[in-house]
């Protein structure tokens, strides 16, 4: 589905997520809207559930949905200038690889992170 402006979706009901959403809204310069996966419609942009649960989602304006590491790197490449550096190097191997694995400790660790609460842990 393209709507001419990229969502990022995020787990509204995690404290860490939810600072993580507010430094991008304010420092941040994406063109992208951010929103809780809890207020949004979440087929009409063909995510699943149990996706936006487990992790970051980018959908872009031409409807392509990243998740994770790669949302963070869609995320950056978004903001352009010297953010686009970091986020065009997460998306070639090997550091692809290896943001992929940094993603996934972090976000299995969440609960743990400042802001983070147990309303924060990961679905099993």
């Amino acid at each position: 589905m393209g709507t001419g402006r990229a969502l990022l979706i995020f787990d509204g009901d995690c404290g860490f997520c939810s600072r993580c959403a507010r430094f991008i809204t304010r420092r941040m310069p994406t063109s992208a809207e951010v929103r809780p996966w809890q207020r949004v419609d979440l087929a009409a942009y063909g995510v699943r559930p149990e996706q936006a649960q487990y992790e970051i989602v980018w959908v872009g304006a031409d409807g392509r949905i990243d998740g994770g590491a790669q949302a963070v790197a869609r995320l950056l490449l978004d903001c352009g200038r010297l953010w686009a550096v970091p986020g065009a190097v997460l998306r070639i191997p090997p550091f692809r690889w290896i943001a992929h694995g940094v993603y996934r400790l972090i976000a299995a660790n969440r609960y743990r992170l400042p802001g983070g609460s147990a309303a924060c842990r990961l679905p099993d």
